[in-house]
């Protein structure tokens, strides 16, 4: 998108939101970089330069505008619609990886060598992982500056800084203000106050439009008691982090959603925030999917109809592809309450900030459940050797399952284990791994809604129509469903 000077300027000149997170806009004469919507004046053609990322606008030496502030920008949908190794790591560094592991972490669990990850990263993105990080970092930064009391030594290791003066001279750097100044200048807005104490309240942006409906009506409906919860308008659930655990808070907005974070430990916000924005699949680009999926005429008066629709996703991968297995052929209500034994007989204690709250448990790890008696299992025969096999090939590593996963390696192992269909290994590539080309032809809500419609009700045939709806049959899927007046389909009173 970047090497497009032509579209970057129509876009850059007509203030289009839609591109937000796709490219920067870095003007050599101020030496500030702006997203594609900035408010301000637009700089003249010549001065205009474009970068695909807001690290490699940083490691050229220009810093964040003050008026639109593109650090907060949606993330490039391109990193979620795309399961190469560059895709992969992107989303290993909104991991947080590279702080916790380096970048020899990051490239060993990539299976390439840490020059190689470097040379491609720089080749599309301007910036290698390092500095990918550190613009990372900078956002966290900026975001506990603004939205929280805590003492500045704490805000630069909770951001992931090694120092004090590292963390000083980012933020100087990349937002031309000390964190101080950053401080003053929120408390004079608009700033609201968390409604639970110990709490970090802050607006997740997304590409608009977005049907909150299936979203968090999936969400709500499949809630597992003590795990999650739909409370005052919100959908909230427990969060297992790698320094601790955490409670997310999120409720639906007309132009953002509103998320409330309550961790044990500071250093997990990055991750934390990555883990809700890829639950909701926050930085799916709408305009592209709805765009092309309204070429079928059969389907485009269901996406005119509420457009926006996104596929309701994971924080866990793992854990997913467990209640998947709960959930084969039985009822919403059924799965919900094998899921919750396990979760009452396994899952880790926690304690809801809220008081009037209902969250208990973390879900528990596959290490937790490899050692689970399958007599004790009120399941058939035939799903207690499923999942047993599915939670020891997770325990034991044999099976991958996260933000680093080859999508087609992965289907390749799920399809070797005893139980798992084709319905089974892709609703988990939809929902666990991603995949926003997953399709579920044999789903009996999916063929009843294509047959109510005029499509091709056979699993065959719907795949054959379904091709021309490629990349984004994922999406389809959620379009499809919302036929039906089953409560995933519907956002909670």
């Amino acid at each position: 998108m970047y090497t497009d000077t032509e579209r970057c300027v129509r876009a850059v000149q007509s203030k289009d939101a839609r591109f937000d997170g796709w490219f920067f806009t870095a003007v050599r004469t101020t030496r500030i970089y702006c997203r594609p919507s900035c408010p301000a004046v637009p700089p003249k053609v010549e001065n205009m330069t474009f970068l695909p990322s807001a690290a490699a606008c940083q490691q050229a030496g220009y810093r964040a505008c003050k008026r639109c502030r593109p650090d907060t920008s949606p993330g490039s949908p391109e990193w979620n619609a795309r399961a190469d190794a560059v895709a992969r790591a992107v989303r290993l560094i909104q991991d947080g990886v590279v702080d916790r592991e380096g970048v020899p972490g990051l490239a060993s669990r990539l299976g390439y060598s840490a020059r190689q990850v470097e040379r491609q990263l720089n080749a599309e993105l301007g910036a290698g992982p390092l500095a990918l990080a550190r613009a990372q970092r900078a956002q966290t930064a900026r975001l506990l500056i603004e939205t929280s009391e805590l003492p500045m030594g704490d805000v630069a290791f909770a951001a992931g800084f090694s120092s004090i003066r590292t963390f000083n001279e980012t933020v100087r750097e990349v937002f031309a203000l000390a964190p101080g100044e950053l401080r003053a200048r929120a408390a004079g807005g608009a700033r609201q106050a968390p409604r639970i104490p110990g709490t970090i309240s802050l607006r997740l942006p997304f590409r608009a439009p977005l049907n909150p409906d299936n979203l968090f009506g999936h969400l709500a409906a499949t809630a597992v008691p003590g795990v999650e919860e739909w409370r005052a308008g919100a959908y909230r659930r427990t969060l297992r982090l790698p320094y601790g655990t955490g409670v997310a808070a999120l409720t639906p907005r007309p132009d953002h959603i509103g998320c409330q974070l309550a961790l044990t430990d500071l250093r997990d916000l990055t991750i934390a925030i990555s883990r809700c924005r890829r639950l909701l699949d926050l930085d799916a680009d709408p305009e592209a999917v709805d765009g092309q999926l309204r070429a079928d005429p059969l389907l485009a008066p269901l996406v005119d109809k509420a457009p926006g629709r996104r596929v309701p996703r994971t924080v866990d991968a793992a854990e997913f592809a467990v209640r998947a297995v709960l959930g084969q052929q039985v009822s919403t209500a059924a799965a919900r309450t094998h899921a919750a034994r396990l979760v009452a007989a396994h899952g880790e204690p926690v304690a809801d900030p809220d008081p009037a709250g209902g969250l208990t448990h973390l879900f528990p790890t596959p290490e937790a459940l490899a050692g689970l008696d399958p007599e004790a299992l009120a399941l058939p025969r035939s799903r207690r050797t499923t999942l047993t096999t599915l939670v020891a090939a997770l325990a034991d590593g044999s099976l991958p399952l996260g933000a680093d996963s080859d999508w087609d390696d992965a289907r390749a192992r799920l399809a070797a284990l005893p139980g798992f269909g084709p319905w089974t290994t892709e609703v988990i590539a939809m929902r666990a791994l991603g995949d926003p080309d997953a399709f579920l032809p044999s789903d009996l809500g999916l063929r009843r809604a294509a047959k109510q419609l005029g499509l091709p009700s056979a699993p065959a045939a719907l795949t054959a129509r379904a091709a021309a709806w490629r990349p984004w049959r994922a999406y389809a899927v959620q379009y499809l469903w919302a036929t039906d007046s089953h409560p995933i389909n519907h956002l909670p009173a």
